[in-house]
């Protein structure tokens, strides 16, 4: 068992390879297969070990990025997500002995996934192994059956595969056509690619105003980041009056371009009066604003150079134990680190997108554009294209902020959407509706970005299902463990062959005497 954990710990580390940096997408069907090799074998009450040993090897590579926050929050969340792979692992064996293991298995991976990126605290998606396709082939499945759908068909990839390895019972070519046939259906979407018709265009510009100091700390001088915005804005005034640049239909800064209330007078609320009255144009700000004594709100703000602050959209995910924290009166406000949240960041409940210079604008921020909920719900509601106001200044010399960037370019590909990503140092970007990255920039540099870009009003296939697929897969799952218990006893059941007596009456001779030699 020690040697069984141990591999599938490495197997783990080497899944969390298929992510960014490194980004080697064929290994997301290994990893799988991997996995399943760990645990077919073994009962229930032992293959949870392994498989905890996966969830453990994986999720503390993928988010390493996290000790920068605390070595205590990155063992915390790691460990977890890593519990998650534990019940996966004891389920797996008993699933694949149903008729179609491979698929009741792919569809209990997907259930994990769709559990873990909902609970507990409105849960972590990070990991799904659709976030890691982009540049493949596989990616164009994603209008098609969303980011749940191309998860499942990357799963049953890896189970089958796992099946030519180690067959059973005959079961290799079976498996091995297996594999061939899901490859050429994964396959069949970058043949005819699914895209949205625009429907219109939009003059666009995003500013990434940069955060002083080596870049990791937004609270280290916030009222410089908004100055930096300020300038950024101001200085792509001069270049339209100028007529070195096409004057924008709307600007968008990023998440904590203010860190502090922007309704009340002082400094902050004046530069967004000047940076507005200087382009002319409606800023979407990204801003904290009071709620309270005991709260706060993280929104993005249409601000009009005319009317002043509007519409808003309030981050739907805050982060749990880093944006607020839960049970406060449980673990108090001076428990280690907790003592930096004085407030709780609450909850955004939107559905409409945000009407911004007569464009539909589905918005999230940060961490929202990793849950598909927010997304499809603005997108079902008419917007037009989605924007992504972020800050990721902490996470800015480690990895999150590529990951992140490859989640987002993949919405733009599963929506048909055109996505403009503002971050206040790094990474902000164009991104078209077919996940081209148009423009980017780079990271701890001041930028603005400017584009005419497509609007779109269509709906993929994958927006239209929404969460269905993933509540499917729980069912799935669900079924399986009830249909366990009679498999199991069905295998248990002694096998006799056409002449054994199955005790219900003596054998007997032509005489019609009991034949003693054959009972």
């Amino acid at each position: 068992m020690l040697l069984r954990s141990l591999c599938a710990l490495l197997a783990g580390a080497v899944l969390a390879q298929a992510f960014e940096p490194v980004g080697l997408a064929v290994l997301l069907p290994v990893g799988v297969a991997a996995f399943v090799l760990c645990v077919a074998d073994l009962p229930a009450r032992r293959a949870w070990v392994p498989g905890l040993a996966f969830g453990i090897g994986f999720q503390f590579t993928l988010l390493f990025w996290m000790r920068v926050v605390g070595p205590d929050a990155w063992l915390a969340l790691a460990a977890m997500e890593a519990v998650f792979l534990a019940p996966l692992g004891a389920v797996t064996p008993g699933l694949l002995r149903l008729r179609g293991g491979p698929a009741w298995v792919a569809a209990a991976w997907v259930a994990v996934e769709t559990i873990r990126s909902s609970w507990p605290f409105s849960g972590m998606p990070w990991g799904r192994l659709s976030y890691a396709i982009g540049g493949t082939p596989w990616a164009e499945g994603l209008p098609w059956v969303g980011m749940t759908g191309v998860s499942f068909v990357l799963a049953l990839l890896g189970v089958l595969l796992a099946r030519v390895v180690v067959p059973g019972g005959g079961r290799r070519l079976p498996a091995l056509l297996g594999v061939v046939a899901v490859t050429a259906v994964s396959l069949v979407p970058a043949l005819a690619p699914y895209r949205v018709d625009p429907v219109g265009e939009r003059t666009v510009a995003v500013v990434q105003g940069d955060v002083p100091g080596d870049g990791s700390n937004i609270l280290l001088d916030p009222l410089q980041v908004t100055v930096n915005h300020v300038d950024a804005t101001e200085e792509l005034a001069r270049r339209v009056e100028a007529g070195e640049a096409e004057r924008p239909d709307f600007v968008v800064w990023p998440e904590n371009s203010t860190a502090s209330d922007p309704f009340v007078p002082g400094p902050v609320n004046a530069g967004i009066l000047d940076a507005s009255d200087a382009i002319d144009v409606p800023i979407l700000v990204g801003a904290m604003v009071d709620a309270g004594e005991e709260h706060v709100l993280n929104q993005g703000i249409v601000w009009d150079p005319e009317t002043g602050a509007g519409d808003r959209y309030t981050k739907r995910h805050p982060v749990p134990f880093g944006e607020y924290i839960p049970w406060r009166g449980l673990f108090g406000s001076n428990f280690g680190k907790l003592a930096l949240i004085p407030r709780d960041m609450m909850s955004g409940t939107r559905v409409q997108p945000l009407e911004v210079a007569d464009t539909r604008v589905a918005a999230a921020i940060c961490f929202d554009v990793a849950y598909d909920d927010g997304i499809h719900a603005q997108v079902l509601a008419g917007g037009e294209m989605v924007v992504v106001q972020t800050s990721n200044a902490m996470f800015i010399h480690t990895h999150q902020i590529e990951q992140q960037f490859e989640i987002t370019r993949l919405r733009a590909l599963e929506t048909g959407r055109t996505v403009l990503v503002a971050a206040t140092n790094g990474v902000s970007g164009i991104i078209a509706p077919d996940g081209t990255v148009e423009q980017r920039a780079g990271t701890r540099t001041q930028a603005v970005l400017e584009d005419r870009v497509a609007l779109t009003t269509g709906l993929t296939p994958a927006v239209r299902m929404g969460p269905w697929p993933g509540y499917a897969a729980v069912a799935v799952t669900a079924l399986g463990l009830v249909l366990l218990p009679y498999r199991r006893r069905r295998d248990e059941r002694p096998r006799r062959g056409p002449d054994e007596d199955d005790g219900a009456r003596p054998r007997t001779g032509a005489d019609g005497r009991p034949d003693l030699q054959r009972a």
